[in-house]
Order: structure tokens, then C-alpha cells, then sequence
């Protein structure tokens, strides 16, 4: 079985662009080959800054001859179907077979498709890939018509085998293939021939070529960390750089150099994004102080002064930039010193969302939020407010202008410089956290205060106005924020009603939308009686809110009062209420899919979402990880069995009755004593399950509702529910009542599946 090997040769290739790139290689050759009936063992591929290359091993020297049926219409069909039949499969009437069907003769055509040879079908797959190929961007250069990421150069195509290796012939507009390839551009030049993989891959590594990425980065990495070490340092671990960094070069060479003084008392973080964004330099760091007091480049050549020149020339142009970034650090110092209340009065100007307001606007309602949910975390409400207030000053700095990404971290060394509260310096670079499932969660209750501020406002608002996450579309990534809202709650176990918040969240969104409503008196007629609120608001275009109302007011004006943001095409959408119970909905499938993760089943999850107090996420994970433990046991699995028993019972004799069967259930009228002691167990387990609850003590309350399972299974072992007497009947549905009510308590196993 031959072996084949593609190499598609060209000028660079965009490092951001190699991985992706080796796989649709690799995707649409194999894919095209296997469509052709040609199978293989396996395949590999590779990215160099300036080739492609596939090999693909155990291939069949040719594609298998294959038989193929096609029924055709009946003996005795219209000459015209007849005849279409025979120009779809290319055969005479005289070819076909008449064979017996369930409704007749019908005719068949048997057709034979005769196996091709590994080369020709090669041939057709690749020039079909490299015309076709899916790069995000790509060029035409000369007179041609291929469109490639840069121009190719050349095409290598071999198929090799015990006998040797030959070239498969193929030509894409004016490259035709051959067995040679290129060195390095600059230490090996010349072209080569090669016959196999394994003697293309040692061939270019004499070339100054290695051809795996993975050996690359492990070759920057070993030398870069090597240097380091030698000088008592150490690189800042960068693998995203890293990778990218070894797409840029074909032949490594680690050099270290050094950072100018005037330039090491910059912060360690704006040092190290500069050099990557810049230059991508690695960062070293001295492991004592946490400065970073050199960097690694990495050269794409060795050269007779081992790399000194290279080394100069970053040197000289890194000192060019990072005089730039202390510049800035130096300006936003000086506006740091003053309070930064220049930085806090540009957000003014600044739009967050043309519905929204400014980012000024937004900042205020951060504030008031953290202010309130401040003592439910343990946090200072006025030290809640203020880090509030200038976590965002820093996007009006000058350094978070030019690295976007050092927002917070700069708020942090900023707030440290106007002489705040450390609580307040760390909030202003916690309240992001987190951004992506790996990141810690904020654990001060400051910063704890501030980042649920800042998720909260951002759901609230965008919620408001009907900018909610649709499909796999979620431009303002409220997914992450509810995900964010979730872990903070549970990583510090914070007893956070989110009801409450959500709903006072909503109508400060709903007071800062004040310009296009007015006041006007609201009349609520009931069949008795009439009731007037002092004050509502209707959606008006000409007029303004000149008072300041009351969160009580506001909160009656859009919650009780049932009222909408905006007006939609029937007059109204979702009141304030609404938007409340839609949004806490979102965050339980939020909550869903982060329980699943850690093995809580969906139907236990249900089961305790259905319970009172569900906007408490931490008791509402309580509550599920007992029910989750419990329903594991025997006990669990049979009172399920035995509730759901009871349940179906009941509910069908109230649908038939058209009456509930709620009150009422008396031992006295007890005839048996299993009955009696059902009676006995559910009175002990409700004088122990209800102050377990109340303790939120859910594995005593799980333990009490397991002592049921023995009872309950007795009594429908002994007793007939449906008796003959109507109060014996009717005592026995009550019962059954009160084992739904007890067990109800703990959690709704009629959510329970199975």
C-alpha cells in the first residue's frame, strides 16, 4: 500500500492562519479520496510559515471496482420513461434485467464502475483542494487565476512505496507537480528531492527546517526558559505567544536581551502586553521582585555574531515603544493623583448603548446596586459605592486607550495611586471577574459587591430593552455575565435573593429612561372597590420627568402598576415584573448547564428549581446536591416510586372527582395498621423535616422523608385507596395528600423522572 506526501510551498503564511489551514488540508483531500474509494490507514499534517504538508499512509493503489443497481420503471411503461431511464445510466434497452416485483415486472439496471488508479484520483482531489481552499483571506498575483493566502511556489506530490517513490502528475494554473522542495529561505536555499516522509522531514531539518509546530514551540520554549534560568530569571508562561511565535519562524533561534533601565519601574503587566502586542517578545521576570527585566525574541536564523545585530535592532525599536507606554503611565499618573475626576466626567460623553445612556449613566447605577447589595455580602456600603464609581475611570486613560486589555488592572494601579482603600484598588481590576470559566472569582467583599453590580446591570438593562441572547448569537455576552453572577454566588457562597435585585435593577434602568415619559394618575378598578396610585408613568414623546421619584414609587409605578419600558406592536411589552421572572428564568438555565457539569441530573434540578426561595442560587445548589446524594440510595429510589404512586392516585381521583383532596385526613377513620402507622411516620416526619428546613438542613430533612419509604410501601401492600365506603375513600385521598404535602417540603418529585 503506497504512502502519499502533498507539500504546498509558498511565500509566508499568517501564523494566525496555520493550524486552521493544515486541517482543511488534511480534511478536504482525505474526505475527497474516501468519496472516491480510496481508503487509508491515517494522515497527518503540518503548518510551516511557507508549506503545507499531508501525508497520508496505508493508501489503496486504486479505488475498488464497483456494481451498482438502479431500479427502473415497469415492463410495459411509457416508451418516454422507458427511454429517460436509459440516458440516466448510459445503457441500451437490451442491457437491462426484467426481475419480478411485488407490483410487476420492472426493469434493472446493473452497472459496473471499474476501479482507478491511487495517481489519478490524487490528481483530481488535490487540484480540486488547492483551487477551492477556504482561506479567510487570499491573493491573485501575475496573469493567473488561482487565488492562494500568498503566492504559491511550487507543488509536491509523491506517491512512494517498497519500489520507490513516483510523482503524481497533475498542473494547477502553471505549477506542476514534482518531487522537490525549498530549505530554509535564508541557511538553505536550494531545492532537494525527496522519496518518502520520513526522508522529507530529515531533509528539511539538514535544511534548517523543522516542520512540526509542536517541535518548534518545544525548541523556543527548552532554549527561552534555559536562558532565563542561566541569569537567575524566568519567562512568563505565554502559551497563546507561543504558539504564534513559532508559526513565524522555521528554524528557532532563542535570543535574550535586555530591557533599557529607564524603563523597569513601568508596571510588570503594561512591560510584557507592549513586548507582545509590539514586538511578541517574551517577558522575563525576576522571580524574587515580579519585575520583568528582559525579553526573549525569537530569530529565524543563526548568524555570525549570534544574533547581536538581531538583538540591537529590537532593542532599539522595543525602546521606542515602551517610551511611548511611559509616556502615558506618566500623564495618567498625574490625573490618577488629582482623584481622577477628569477621567470620571469624559465617560460622560461616552455612549454605553443608545438606549442606555452613557457610560456615566451606567456607572451610576453600578453604584446605587453595589451600594445595596453591599451588607448582604459583608461588604462597606460606602467603600461598595465608591470603587463603584471609579472602577471605569480607567477607560478614559491613555493606557487603557492604546491596551485595551489592561482595563482594570490599570483602574487598580491608578485607584493605588490616588491614595484609595486597598478594597476599592482591588475592585476596580475584580469587578470583570471572570471572563471565561478558568478565571478565579473575585472573593473580597468589596469586589464581590462591585462585579455582581456590574453583571447585574448589564443583564437588567440589556433585558429592558429587548436585547436578549437568541441561538448561538450573544453580541453583548450575557451568557458569560449571567455565568459570572452564578460562580461569584456559589465560589463564595453569597446568600444573594436575586428576585429582589433583578426587580430594583430594572426600574433604576427604567428611572434613568426617564426623558420619554410623564406622570399621570392611574385608576385600578376592581368590582368593589376603585384604587388610585399617587403616580404612573405612560410612554409620552414631548415630555420629561422634572421630579426625582422614589425607588417605593418607581417600584409601584413599574412593578405594581404592571407597566412596560417601551411600547411594541400591540401597545405594550412585558411589564417590569415580567422582565424580572424572564431574566431570573435565564439565569436558572444558566444555572442548568453549570450544575450538569458538575453531574446533577436535569430532572433533580427541576425538581428543586420548583421550590420556594429559587432566586437564592446558593440554597437552590444546596438543595439539589442533597437531592442529588439522596436519590442515589435505596431509600431514595423507592419513595420516589412510592410518591409518585401516591401522586398519580391522587391526581387522578381529584380530576375525577372534580374536587382536591387537600384537608381532612384522620387516623380515627384508619382500618388497617399499616394505615396507622402511615399516619404515625408522617407526623414524625413532619415535626422533623419542617425545622430541618427552616435550618436548611437538607440532608436531615432527606433523611426524615427516607424514614417514609418503609411506611408508604406498606400501606399500598395493605390497603385499597378506592374503598367502597365514601369516607373511608375519601380519609385515604386526604392521606395521600398529606404524603405529597410532606414530601413537597423538601423538594417536587413529581419532577423526578423515571
Amino acid at each position: 500500500m503506497p504512502d502519499l506526501l502533498i507539500e504546498l510551498f509558498s511565500e509566508e503564511i499568517p501564523a494566525g492562519m496555520q493550524k486552521r489551514a493544515s486541517e482543511d488540508l488534511q480534511k478536504l483531500v482525505t474526505n475527497g479520496l474516501v468519496e472516491a474509494g480510496l481508503t487509508y490507514a491515517g494522515a497527518m499534517a503540518f503548518a510551516t510559515p511557507r508549506r503545507l504538508t499531508l501525508t497520508v499512509n496505508g493508501l489503496l493503489a486504486e479505488s475498488p471496482t464497483v456494481i451498482e443497481e438502479r431500479k427502473g420503471p415497469k415492463v410495459g411503461a411509457p416508451e418516454k420513461a422507458i427511454e429517460g431511464f436509459l440516458r440516466g445510466v448510459g445503457l441500451t434497452l437490451d442491457d437491462l434485467e426484467i426481475r419480478d416485483d411485488k407490483k410487476g415486472q420492472v426493469y434493472f439496471a446493473k452497472m459496473t464502475k471499474p476501479g482507478r488508479p491511487a495517481a489519478e484520483i490524487i490528481a483530481e482531489v488535490l487540484t480540486a483542494t488547492i483551487r477551492n481552499f477556504p482561506w479567510p483571506k487570499s491573493m491573485r498575483w501575475g496573469s493567473g487565476s488561482l487565488r492562494w493566502v500568498r503566492p504559491l511556489q511550487s507543488i509536491l506530490c509523491i506517491l512512494a512505496d517498497e519500489e520507490g517513490a513516483e510523482v503524481v502528475p497533475l498542473e494547477v494554473d502553471g505549477f506542476a507537480s514534482g518531487n522537490t522542495t525549498g530549505g530554509h529561505r535564508f541557511l538553505s536555499p536550494d531545492r532537494f528531492a525527496v522519496s518518502s516522509f520520513d526522508d522529507y522531514e530529515a531533509k528539511l531539518k539538514r535544511a534548517k527546517v523543522v516542520l512540526r509546530p509542536d517541535e518548534r514551540a518545544e525548541m523556543i520554549w527548552h532554549d527561552a526558559t534555559n536562558a532565563a534560568f542561566a541569569n537567575g530569571l524566568e519567562v512568563v508562561e505565554d502559551r497563546g505567544l507561543l504558539a504564534e511565535v513559532a508559526g513565524l519562524v522555521e528554524w528557532p533561534v532563542v535570543l535574550m536581551g535586555n530591557i533599557d533601565e529607564e524603563f523597569l519601574e513601568l508596571p510588570p503587566e503594561v512591560l510584557q502586553t507592549s513586548m507582545k502586542e509590539h514586538q511578541k517578545f517574551f517577558s522575563v521576570k525576576n522571580p524574587k521582585t515580579g519585575r520583568i527585566e528582559k525579553f526573549v525574541t525569537v530569530a529565524n536564523r543563526e548568524t555570525a555574531d549570534n544574533g547581536a545585530t538581531i538583538l540591537a535592532g529590537n532593542q532599539k525599536v522595543l525602546a521606542a515603544r515602551l517610551a511611548d507606554a511611559k509616556f502615558f503611565w506618566e500623564n495618567d499618573l498625574r490625573v490618577a493623583k488629582a482623584g481622577m475626576g477628569d477621567w470620571q466626567d469624559a465617560l460622560k460623553n461616552v455612549t454605553f448603548h443608545n438606549k442606555l445612556g452613557t457610560l456615566a449613566e451606567r456607572i451610576d447605577r453600578i453604584a446605587t446596586l453595589a451600594r445595596e447589595l453591599a451588607p448582604v455580602v459583608g461588604a462597606d456600603a460606602d467603600l461598595a459605592e465608591k470603587a463603584a464609581r471609579v472602577a471605569k475611570a480607567d477607560l478614559s486613560s491613555e493606557m487603557v486607550y492604546e491596551f485595551p486589555e489592561l482595563q482594570g488592572l490599570m483602574g487598580r494601579y491608578y485607584a493605588e495611586a490616588a491614595g484609595m482603600e486597598p478594597e476599592v484598588a482591588a475592585a476596580c481590576e475584580e469587578h470583570y471577574a471572570p471572563l471565561g470559566p478558568s478565571d478565579d472569582v473575585p472573593t473580597a467583599a468589596v469586589s464581590v459587591a462591585v462585579s455582581l453590580a456590574e453583571k447585574l446591570d448589564v443583564l437588567t438593562g440589556f433585558w429592558a430593552i429587548d436585547e436578549k441572547p437568541t441561538g448561538s448569537k450573544d453580541p453583548f455576552a450575557l451568557r458569560r455575565a449571567a455565568l459570572g453572577v452564578i460562580r461569584i454566588l456559589q465560589e463564595t457562597e453569597s446568600r444573594v435573593s436575586l428576585g429582589a435585585f433583578i426587580e430594583r435593577q430594572l426600574v433604576q434602568v427604567a428611572r434613568r429612561m426617564g426623558a420619554s415619559w410623564k406622570l399621570y394618575e392611574f385608576q385600578d378598578a376592581g368590582e368593589d372597590s376603585t384604587r388610585w396610585h399617587p403616580a404612573m408613568i405612560v410612554l409620552a414623546e414631548d415630555q420629561v420627568i422634572e421630579e426625582e421619584l422614589s425607588f417605593e414609587t418607581m417600584r409601584q409605578i413599574f412593578v405594581e402598576g404592571n407597566l412596560s419600558l417601551t411600547e411594541g406592536e400591540d401597545g405594550r411589552l412585558p411589564s417590569l415584573a415580567d422582565l424580572g421572572a424572564d431574566l431570573l428564568s435565564f439565569f436558572h438555565d444558566r444555572l442548568k448547564v453549570y450544575l450538569r457539569d458538575r453531574g446533577i441530573s436535569h430532572d433533580v434540578i427541576d425538581a428543586s428549581l420548583a421550590m420556594p426561595g429559587n432566586d437564592d442560587l446558593v440554597l437552590l445548589v444546596k438543595r439539589a446536591e442533597a437531592l442529588q446524594a439522596f436519590l442515589k440510595t435505596d431509600d431514595g429510589e423507592n419513595l420516589v416510586q412510592g410518591f409518585k404512586r401516591a401522586n398519580n392516585i391522587l391526581t387522578q381521583a381529584e380530576e375525577k372527582d372534580g374536587v382536591e383532596y387537600s384537608y381532612g385526613a384522620d387516623v380515627k377513620f384508619a382500618e388497617a395498621d399499616e394505615e396507622r402507622a402511615l399516619f404515625a411516620a408522617l407526623d414524625a416526619a413532619d415535626a422533623a423535616i419542617k425545622p430541618a428546613m427552616e435550618a436548611e438542613d437538607f440532608a436531615s430533612a432527606m433523611s426524615a422523608m427516607a424514614a417514609l419509604r418503609a411506611p408508604i410501601d406498606a400501606f399500598f401492600e395493605a390497603v385499597q385507596v378506592n374503598a367502597d365506603s365514601a369516607i373511608i375513600r375519601r380519609n385515604r385521598l386526604n392521606l395521600l395528600s398529606r404524603i405529597r404535602q410532606t414530601v413537597g417540603q423538601v423538594a417536587d418529585l413529581s419532577k423526578i423522572e423515571g
